[in-house]
């Protein structure tokens, strides 16, 4: 498999990178802890103004109409920055969702607000246990025994749990299904609902590479201007070999990534087995990436003051969202034990017969 970003996609990776270094701080992250909501209506207006929520909206719905190989850069971008602003489950996840409903006059609706910006949409999917962003949600799509529902969050009641992320607004929700607030049946949904743990577990993955590389450059930084003995600590070989084990992951994770995105862009019949295994690989660089980076900081990494737990926090948080390592790492067994996946070298480079 040949596969390069092109051009513009990059463009476009670099462009909202540069709008997150000037509006998403860690300073802004902090600030947010302490509002009622934790969300902020200017941001996601600006993120609208930017065309980020209508990247997976087709065009016919006023969006741009790309793929999950171009979210591949921008949830990487957006990970990097921590943003607490359900973004990915509203403009991949959610979106994805409507997409692949019958249209009607709600459903073409609601995807033109998601593009404009104007309504965030939260997915209740069995793969989650709590549902999050409910409190500022203009719309809910709720499982319930598999069939799908469309639920007004002012018709349903929630309670708000805690989190080891400030940033994550997490609830018990209740609420009563009906014939009215069916949109698919149990057939129906099935296949969507599948595609949307596909795209929530792919948007953690892109994340994790993110925060990654967000994590380790504190760790570099840190480790060049922090000084043992009128020396730089980075200056150490074994604090060089710790950094180093967390670059490596993560240069082997983004390829992971990559072919996860292509997957789901041409809808592969094993996009499930690519997904997981970028899950799992973006997960283990992360977590890795979270370790090794607090014994850098020392025993100063672990005290509120430092941006450093803002990254940490939200690693651990997402690492068990959209399906924890067991569930990901059964779903690549099943499809290699159980002959689903072709293996070998011809067929992990698409080698063609000569």
């Amino acid at each position: 498999m040949d596969f390069v970003f092109d051009e513009d996609q990059e463009a476009l990776a670099d462009t909202v990178k540069r709008l997150l270094m000037t509006e998403m701080t860690p300073e802004l992250i902090r600030e947010l802890w302490t509002t009622p909501t934790g969300r902020s209506d200017a941001l996601w207006s600006l993120f609208a103004s930017q065309g980020l929520t209508a990247v997976s909206v087709p065009e016919a719905h006023g969006g741009l109409g790309l793929s999950e190989v171009e979210w591949a850069l921008l949830a990487q971008t957006y990970g990097y920055f921590g943003s607490p602003e359900p973004l990915l489950d509203t403009a991949l996840v959610a979106a994805g969702v409507l997409e692949r409903l019958p249209s009607s006059g709600w459903r073409d609706a609601l995807l033109r607000d998601v593009a404009e910006g104007r309504a965030r949409v939260a997915l209740v999917h069995p793969a989650n246990p709590y549902a999050e962003d409910v409190h500022v949600a203009h719309t809910l799509l709720c499982e319930h025994r598999g069939a799908l529902h469309r639920v007004d969050p002012k018709q349903c009641a929630w309670r708000a749990l805690d989190s080891v992320d400030p940033s994550r607004r997490l609830f018990m929700l209740d609420w009563e299904p009906s014939s009215a607030t069916r949109i698919a049946g149990r057939e129906e949904a099935a296949p969507i609902l599948a595609r949307a743990l596909d795209h929530g577990a792919f948007a953690v993955a892109a994340q994790m590479l993110g925060l990654t590389q967000r994590v380790l450059d504190v760790a570099i930084d840190y480790s060049a201007q922090r000084k043992q003995f009128g020396r730089a600590i980075g200056s150490y070989q074994a604090l060089k070999h710790l950094l180093a084990d967390v670059a490596i992951r993560y240069e082997f994770a983004r390829p992971v990534l990559a072919r996860a995105a292509a997957a789901l862009a041409d809808d592969h019949p094993q996009r499930a087995v690519f997904v997981s295994h970028a899950k799992l690989a973006a997960v283990a660089a992360a977590q890795l990436a979270a370790r090794h980076a607090m014994q850098v900081h020392g025993a100063i990494g672990y005290t509120w003051e430092l941006d450093l737990q803002i990254f940490m926090k939200r690693i651990w948080a997402l690492a068990h969202t959209w399906g924890d390592s067991a569930f990901h790492k059964a779903r690549v067994a099943d499809a290699i034990l159980g002959d689903a996946l072709a293996i070998g070298p011809a067929q992990t480079f698409d080698l063609e017969e000569q």
